[in-house]
């Protein structure tokens, strides 16, 4: 039974409790209902808790059992009522707090790819997955999804961006590697299965999503930490209040007034409360426990593609050669790239048209896997691969497209993905949140990963990653380092971030799926947001500590004064409802910026 239906069971015993005992006149079925429903509870109480202690974890269930058969062994069965609405209304509380907000996978499995198209003679066949066999030659459309792993049949151009993160069209010549959930470029792709859709790449990753999310990292909240000691010592007045007075109701009273409502109810509404705080920030963090987790955290690692930088390459220069202007050249590349869809041509044509005037450009024509052409002025020009447009140097390190007129090599144009601009910033203020242990994990090139780490300040940098390289670059990070963090975009990352801690999905343009496999999304497309999670977190839980202590205390109080006699049982379980409400007031603070 859910926590919410035994609080909803708990209401409706106590209003047929009252009706039979106030209305009736009969208490003798008041207490018999009462003991009946209470006894049933902390029967299932018990065993929640033995299962929690063989877990290796403790709470404060123990109490509270004790404190429902107490008050109900000595007849008190009004104060165990209160008692036990209390608690199935702080558990149904702290269900809320850690219900997930959407389902964890279905976003990535719903996206995978389906159908393969079978090339069969001159003609296509449509088949499910399941039905590929290797060595089939498939066609990938474009811009589909590629389904199963292969080699390419023939040259074009794949983005494998959300696989390994790397920010832009990568080519594939013939014998090439194809990956499944990499994305076709502008032609169609012809290629050969090497592997069964059940061990190509997309599916290894949904895989390793799954095994990251049953293996949940071992975590004691801060209610359950204060448990042991508040527990002891109410065991220790009420027990020696019992010794000295022989009378066993002596105990119970103590026992009710140390009922752990504060720790049950206080942290949970705390907790609720800076979440709402963090949704204000446009953070949505999906459980309580995320909370404490972020407030802890000592490491956190970062995506580069699309997390550090902003995942959209842009003009880094115009390298024209010699006696070539720079404003023509720019205006004949935009020109003759202006009907491509290569994310290459985009850029360019999106940076040229603040800035020079565009030309008429005939018999323009798309080259798969090499560039376009088109005639300007009675004149051939070539824009695409070094090879293609008689490029005399070749990218390197560099994303480029090279430009020949008549054959006669006129330049090049550079790229670069963006680092975002509040990117350092976010780092520093983390480290002055004690988030000092900073990582990066991308599977861009090594170079490149070095260079955009030492911008923002990243010493640890983990290049040419695919996602079991992040997941075991993850787990070799070291308990003290830990609560980890970790922070993506793409549908590479979702593994990782769901078996860090803390996984942090860049939500505004990044992979639904990622968003799904994470504990917090970003939705507004800010770094700076991350850091701000981590100071919401922190907030919280000083006031959830607060909150907690503040109940402690003042029980502390009413037992020693329950253990003179001078509090019946059933004043203590009122009195107990003023110090859930104090408790609650002040965890209420957390949801104030």
């Amino acid at each position: 039974m859910s926590h919410f239906k035994k609080f909803f069971l708990t209401l409706v015993v106590g209003a047929f409790a009252l009706f039979f005992e106030f209305i009736l006149k009969q208490g003798q079925w008041a207490y018999l209902l009462v003991t009946i429903v209470g006894g049933v509870m902390a029967l299932t109480m018990l065993i929640e808790m033995i299962k929690t202690l063989r877990s290796g974890r403790y709470g404060v269930d123990i109490l509270a059992i004790t404190a429902i058969v107490a008050t109900l062994a000595v007849g008190e069965y009004w104060a165990s009522l209160m008692i036990l609405i209390m608690l199935t209304g702080g558990d149904s509380l702290e269900d809320y707090a850690s219900r997930q907000a959407g389902r964890e996978l279905q976003s990535l499995l719903d996206n995978s790819p389906q159908i393969a198209h079978r090339k069969i003679g001159e003609r296509l066949e449509d088949l499910t997955l399941d039905k590929v066999q290797v060595n089939d030659v498939l066609v990938v459309k474009p811009h589909e999804i590629v389904p199963v792993d292969g080699e390419a049949l023939q040259a074009g151009s794949v983005d494998e961006s959300s696989l390994t993160g790397e920010s832009r069209l990568v080519d594939k010549n013939i014998g090439d590697e194809i990956m499944s959930g990499s994305v076709n470029g502008e032609g169609t792709l012809l290629y050969k299965v090497t592997s069964l859709a059940e061990d190509s790449q997309y599916q290894q990753i949904v895989k390793l999503v799954k095994e990251s999310q049953e293996k949940p990292a071992h975590f004691v909240r801060m209610a359950d930490r204060y448990a042991v000691p508040f527990t002891a010592v109410a065991y220790l007045i009420g027990g020696i209040a019992w010794f000295v007075t022989k009378d066993p109701v002596r105990f119970a009273e103590v026992l009710v007034v140390a009922s752990p409502c504060p720790l049950i109810l206080a942290a949970p509404v705390a907790l609720v409360a800076g979440m709402s705080r963090s949704s204000r920030n446009g953070i949505v963090v999906k459980t309580g426990t995320t909370v404490e987790k972020l407030a802890a955290a000592k490491t956190i690692a970062f995506d580069k593609t699309g997390t550090i930088t902003k995942g959209q390459l842009t003009v880094e220069k115009i390298n024209p050669v010699a006696g070539f202007s720079e404003d023509k050249f720019l205006s004949y590349l935009a020109s003759a790239e202006q009907e491509s869809l290569h994310i290459l041509a985009r850029s360019l044509v999106s940076y040229a048209q603040k800035r020079v005037p565009l030309v008429p450009v005939t018999n323009l024509e798309e080259v798969v896997g090499s560039g376009v052409k088109g005639e300007i002025n009675g004149q051939v020009i070539k824009i695409g691969r070094a090879d293609f447009a008689h490029g005399a140097v070749q990218a390197g390190d560099k994303t480029m497209i090279f430009a020949s007129l008549d054959d006669q090599y006129i330049g090049s144009v550079t790229f670069t993905d963006e680092i975002r601009p509040e990117a350092q910033k976010t780092i520093a203020q983390l480290r002055f949140l004690g988030v000092d242990n900073e990582i990066m994990l991308t599977g861009d090139r090594k170079k490149i990963a070095e260079s955009t780490a030492t911008e923002v300040g990243i010493q640890a940098v983990f290049a040419e990653c695919l996602p079991q390289d992040k997941i075991n670059v993850l787990k070799n990070v070291a308990k003290t380092e830990r609560p980890l963090i970790m922070v993506g975009d793409g549908i590479n990352d979702a593994p990782a971030l769901a078996i860090a801690d803390v996984g942090i999905a860049m939500g505004a343009h990044g992979s639904s799926a990622a968003s799904e496999s994470a504990d917090a999304v970003i939705l507004k497309d800010d770094l700076s947001r991350v850091a701000t999670a981590v100071e919401v977190a922190q907030d919280t839980m000083k006031i959830a500590r607060q909150s907690v202590l503040i109940g402690i205390f003042i029980c502390v109080g009413l037992m020693l004064i329950a253990s003179t006699g001078v509090i019946p049982a059933l004043i203590g379980a009122m009195l107990q409802e003023v110090v859930d409400t104090v408790s609650i007031l002040s965890a209420l603070r957390a949801k104030n910026d």
